[in-house]
């Protein structure tokens, strides 16, 4: 897998945990916030190192995934929260 699709991957992973945490607070799903909250302080600790000497395409790049990913973390925790 090439570094800019494992950049931006990792990006939309983080962020759909961003979103599915906040889904997962709005309806007090307890479960889903504390391992939505792990993920996100995982997968945070191998983004900073990609993006913090990256250039400004990664930057777009990194941005471009975490947007794609705010919109599917809204949508898979609305579907978990609709199933658990």
């Amino acid at each position: 897998m090439s570094k800019k699709l494992a950049l931006f991957l990792t990006a939309m992973l983080q962020v759909t945990f961003v979103s599915m945490s906040t889904v997962f607070i709005s309806r007090g799903n307890v479960l889903g916030m504390m391992a939505a909250g792990f993920m996100i302080s995982f997968i945070w600790t191998i983004n900073v190192k990609k993006i913090a000497f990256g250039d400004w395409k990664d930057r777009i790049l990194y941005a471009s995934g975490a947007m794609v990913g705010t919109v599917l973390g809204y949508f898979l925790g609305s579907l978990i929260n609709s199933v658990w």
